[in-house]
């Protein structure tokens, strides 16, 4: 037997017996996961509280002003630079995720991680509206990848172990282990794995205390609700409905916002430098709506504002995001846009509290929270289109059991306009331009190493209740094994699939992006 035969073999027996091993690698993903998120919240409160001192320090003075102006520039040449350096560095850090896991890239974990963590500082500093939570995301996978290359892990636990650690990047920036965990099973695999799941729980829960032991057991938001009453459950359908449009348009023009950007014919190395100098002149006129949105939260917490200053606070956090996000520079878009579906729930709120005389002042933080999740269902909308992700995130920054239930409702709306409109759901969206952009193809495709790959068929599946034989697979995949009732079934070519078997496809790496595409597209139709 040849050799790579053998470690095939052993691949394939291992899978059946792997719980132990799995829950080490958690450990050891959750560790180097949470480490690198710690570090990152770190640096971005620092960099934060020293932009608002320089900002009181240049304020009123022209020469002072003028040397900031050219420091932002400064800042904004060396992060194109480093962008230069890894392209997959730039942006939010989760499409780029999803590439990898899918295939399509292969970036050095190390040049990422470095990129992120100079480049998305250097961005917050420079008070850009970008967060923490995408660039959280890929450190996780990148630190993850750094293990698994250290430890010398087959392709296959290398890429769950990306997977993981994406979720437990998340569990840390947000202090959310639930959500981690449920990320990378909604909106990076689109499947149920249940290794995928052991993994994923032990990495974020890892992660998640490693941040509590740092910056404390806090929620990232602290609002006191009531219980929402059942007869005005009716505004929580409309708000849905309204935060499901809102969605659209955000990613509508979140896209035409980076077309144009990229339409701009000069060098990014001058097109970045203007952004940071821009933000700049934000700051000056409104810092409120610098960086993530700590302070617009701040403001939702400790002051009454009125309709018209939400509104406005609202249009310009959105249309500066959208410069940012453009620019490509490092930085997140899920902390930003929490803070945006806040603000459309205290517009909702506010407008509901003024026209119904049921509805208490008291209940108004309680439509900010839920306008935290209605946004998230309608943009995010994981390609399994389950907006649980947002349901369960949102409770996990509030902590507040009161809400699970008009979460649900506005979620559910909300994500249920977005699909009938039919907008592509925003990391979707993104990742289809990393897959469209060229890209050197990456090194691991080069080998023999096979991956394996698990499914869960779906009720309604095109391949339910056909014969394995029947099946087009494609010649570089072979299903090796299957799971039904917790029984493991070796495969025949006249074993019939049924609808909740989870299979286990051997995948070549030379093909791996084209036929995990194909086989997600033939398994869920």
């Amino acid at each position: 037997m040849r050799n790579k035969d053998k470690s095939t073999f052993r691949k394939i027996e291992f899978h059946r017996k792997e719980s132990f091993y799995l829950i080490v690698r958690g450990l050891e993903v959750g560790i180097a996961s949470g480490l690198i998120a710690v570090l990152y919240r770190f640096l971005l409160s620092f960099a934060e509280k020293y932009l608002m001192k320089i900002i009181d320090f240049v304020k009123g003075n022209p020469g002072k002003v003028a040397v900031w102006f050219v420091i932002l520039a400064l800042i904004g040449f060396l992060v194109s630079m480093l962008v230069k350096w890894e392209v997959q560095g730039g942006g939010s850090g989760i499409p780029q995720v999803n590439g990898e896991i899918k295939g399509y890239i292969n970036p050095s974990w190390w040049r990422v991680i470095l990129v992120k963590l100079f480049g998305g500082t250097a961005s917050v500093f420079s008070g850009l509206s970008l967060g923490r939570e995408g660039p959280s995301v890929q450190f996780g996978g990148m630190a993850a990848k750094g293990v698994a290359r250290f430890t010398k892990a087959d392709k296959t636990t290398e890429l769950r172990m990306i997977s993981c650690g994406a979720g437990a990047g998340m569990a840390a920036a947000f202090n959310a282990p639930l959500a981690g965990t449920m990320f990378v099973l909604e909106e990076i695999h689109h499947t149920f794995d249940k290794s995928l799941l052991c993994m994923g729980i032990v990495s974020s829960i890892t992660a998640d205390y490693i941040s509590k032991l740092f910056f404390g057991q806090n929620t990232v938001f602290n609002y006191d609700t009531v219980n929402f009453p059942l007869k005005y459950y009716w505004l929580l359908i409309i708000m849905g409905f309204f935060l499901g449009l809102c969605g659209c348009a955000y990613n509508v023009c979140m896209g035409k916002a980076q077309d144009l950007y990229k339409k701009i014919k000069i060098p990014n190395y001058i097109k970045l430098p203007i952004v940071f100098v821009f933000s700049g002149v934000i700051g000056l006129v409104m810092p409120q709506i610098l960086c993530g949105g700590h302070s617009m939260e701040v403001i939702l917490l400790k002051e009454n504002p009125s309709l018209t200053y939400l509104i406005v606070l609202l249009t310009t956090k959105f249309l500066f995001g959208a410069i940012c996000f453009a620019s490509g520079a490092p930085g997140g878009t899920l902390y930003p846009l929490c803070i945006l579906g806040a603000y459309m729930g205290a517009i909702f709120g506010t407008v509901s509290v003024n026209s119904f005389s049921a509805i208490t002042p008291a209940m108004w933080e309680e439509f900010v929270v839920i306008g935290m999740a209605g946004p998230f269902s309608s943009i995010v909308r994981s390609c399994n289109r389950s907006p649980i992700t947002g349901i369960v995130l949102v409770f996990e920054l509030t902590g507040n059991m009161n809400n699970i239930l008009p979460l649900a409702v506005v979620s559910l709306i909300s994500y249920a306009t977005a699909n009938f409109i039919g907008v592509t759901p925003f990391y979707e969206y993104l990742f289809e331009k990393i897959v469209s952009t060229d890209h050197k193809k990456p090194s691991f495709f080069e080998t023999d190493e096979k991956v394996l790959e698990t499914y869960t068929i779906p009720v309604g599946s095109p391949v339910a209740k056909k014969r394995i034989m029947d099946v087009d697979w494609g010649k570089h995949c072979v299903v090796v094994s299957v799971e039904r009732n917790g029984v493991s079934i070796t495969p025949k070519g006249d074993t019939v699939i049924k609808e909740g078997d989870e299979i286990v496809v051997l995948v070549s790496q030379r093909r791996f992006s084209r036929d995990i595409e194909k086989l997600e597209r033939m398994i869920k139709g």
